[in-house]
C-alpha cells in the first residue's frame, strides 16, 4: 500500500485503472523528497502455474498475437497464433495477473518490429535474417517477404519441433531454416553465428523478448559474439528500464520465477550498455509513443503524456526510455 501521498491527490482513478501509469506519473511529477516509501499492492493469481520454462512464454505471447489478429482493426494478422498458443497459452494468459489488460505493449512491440524488419529488407538490402530464441514467431509465414530472403530461426529443439509440427503443410514466403541450438552455450551459438555469417552479405539479427530473461553478463557475451561476424549489421531488440523491470517483477515475478523464467535484464545505462561490444543505437521507438500512434495505448495514457511534458528534462528522458524497441547498428 502507499504509505505517503501528496495532499489532495487527484489521481485515484488512474491508480485503480492502471497501477503502472500511476506509479510512473507519481515518480515523474512529485520530487523524491516528498515520497517516504511506497509498495505497490501485489496482484493475486491462480495457484496453479502453467509456466515451466522460458520456452512456455512463447505460448503466452502467441496469445497476444491471436487477440490482436482477431480484432476488426488488427495491426497485423497472425492466423497461426492461436493454434500455436494452444490450451497452454490460454492457461498462461489466465494465470498472469491482469494479463489481458497488459496485452498492448506486446502487441505494439510486434507491430513496430514488423515495420522495421520490412523497411530494412526493402531499403537496406538485407539478405539474411537471424531470429534468435525465435519461439513461436511466424513472420516468415505472415509477412510479405521476398522469396530470395534467407530467414534462420534459432531456438531449443523442443520449441522448434513443436512449431514445425504445428505448421506442417504451411508454406513460408522465403527460404526458412530451423536451427536447433542452445544459445546459452557459447561454443554452440558461436558455431551457428559463424555458419550463418559466413554465407550472408548483409544480415539482420532479431532477439524479440529474449534479453530480459538473461543476465547482463550473458547479454554482453551475446553482443560480442554477434559483433564478431562482419555480416551482422543490425540487431533489433526490445529494451526496458530498471523501473519497468521492477514493475514486471511485482506483477508477474512470482509466476515467472516459479516457472524458471525470471526477468533479469534492464540496464541502467540503456542502449549505451551495448557500446563496449561495438553496437550503437540507430533507432529508438518508445513503446507508449508507438502505442498512441497505433491506437493501442491504455485509456489513461493521455495523463501519462501530460505529466511527462511537465516533468524536468532528466525525467522526460527517463520517461521516454521507460520501454522501447531498439535498432542497434554495428559498423564492420
Amino acid at each position: 500500500m502507499w504509505t505517503h501521498e501528496p495532499a489532495g491527490d487527484r489521481t485515484r482513478d488512474l491508480r485503480i485503472k492502471s497501477p503502472l501509469l500511476y506509479q510512473l506519473s507519481y515518480r515523474l511529477w512529485w520530487p523524491k523528497s516528498s515520497v517516504t516509501r511506497y509498495v505497490l499492492p501485489r496482484m493475486s493469481a491462480p495457484n496453479s502455474n502453467p509456466i515451466s520454462s522460458v520456452s512456455d512464454t512463447a505460448r503466452w505471447v502467441a496469445m497476444y498475437r491471436a487477440m490482436e489478429s482477431e480484432r476488426p482493426d488488427a495491426l497485423f494478422h497472425d492466423s497461426y497464433a492461436r493454434r500455436l498458443a494452444g490450451p497452454t497459452g490460454e492457461q498462461i494468459l489466465a494465470a498472469m495477473p491482469q494479463g489481458r489488460r497488459w496485452a498492448w505493449p506486446m502487441i505494439v512491440r510486434t507491430a513496430v518490429m514488423d515495420e522495421i524488419i520490412m523497411r530494412l529488407i526493402k531499403a537496406d538490402g538485407v539478405d539474411t535474417v537471424l531470429n534468435l530464441a525465435a519461439g513461436l514467431d511466424v513472420r516468415p509465414y505472415r509477412l510479405d517477404l521476398p522469396p530470395t530472403l534467407r530467414w534462420v530461426d534459432v531456438d531449443l529443439a523442443g520449441i522448434l519441433s513443436y512449431k514445425d509440427e504445428a505448421l506442417a503443410g504451411e508454406t513460408p514466403r522465403c527460404r526458412l531454416e530451423f536451427v536447433r541450438a542452445d544459445l546459452t552455450n557459447p561454443a554452440e551459438r558461436r558455431a551457428v553465428f559463424q555458419r550463418v555469417g559466413s554465407t550472408a552479405r548483409r544480415a539482420f539479427v532479431i532477439t524479440e523478448g529474449l534479453l530480459v530473461y538473461l543476465t547482463p553478463d550473458d547479454v554482453m557475451a551475446l553482443a560480442r559474439d554477434l559483433a564478431a561476424q562482419p555480416a551482422f549489421r543490425w540487431w533489433l531488440i526490445d529494451l526496458g528500464s530498471p523501473a519497468l523491470l521492477e514493475w514486471l517483477k511485482r506483477s508477474w515475478g512470482n509466476q515467472l520465477r516459479a516457472g524458471n523464467a525470471p526477468m533479469r535484464f534492464a540496464p541502467e545505462s540503456g542502449t549505451a550498455f551495448f557500446a563496449p561490444a561495438g553496437w550503437t543505437e540507430a533507432e529508438y521507438r518508445p513503446i507508449l509513443d508507438e502505442a498512441m500512434r497505433l491506437k493501442r495505448a491504455p485509456r489513461m495514457a493521455w495523463l501519462w503524456k501530460v505529466l511527462g511534458l511537465l516533468a524536468s528534462k532528466k525525467r522526460k528522458e527517463q520517461f521516454k526510455r521507460f520501454s522501447g524497441v531498439v535498432l542497434l547498428h554495428h559498423q564492420s
